[in-house]
């Protein structure tokens, strides 16, 4: 789990991405709510899908995908935050 952790802890925007998908959002709207390029947050949502943090609502759409936390996500800001283990 702690190497979840770390890996997050270590990216701005993986953390702020994580954080933000604990409400379920699109990669655009994430974008303009971050105040960073929408390319970044897709990048950095892919990579977060990988690892299991986040997962996708809508995988079967091309445009407008919808994504969220993973239980695991949820854990893993919980101890950033130092609210959780």
């Amino acid at each position: 789990m702690y190497d979840l952790v770390s890996f997050v802890a270590r990216g701005s925007l993986r953390k702020k991405v994580l954080k933000a998908l604990l409400r379920p959002n699109s990669p655009a709207e994430l974008a303009r709510t971050l105040n960073t390029d929408r390319p970044s947050v897709s990048r950095t949502i892919l990579v977060l899908e990988k690892v299991g943090l986040v997962e996708c609502l809508t995988p079967d759409e091309k445009l407008g995908r919808f994504y969220r936390t993973t239980e695991t996500g949820k854990k893993v800001v919980a101890i950033i935050e130092g609210k959780g283990e």
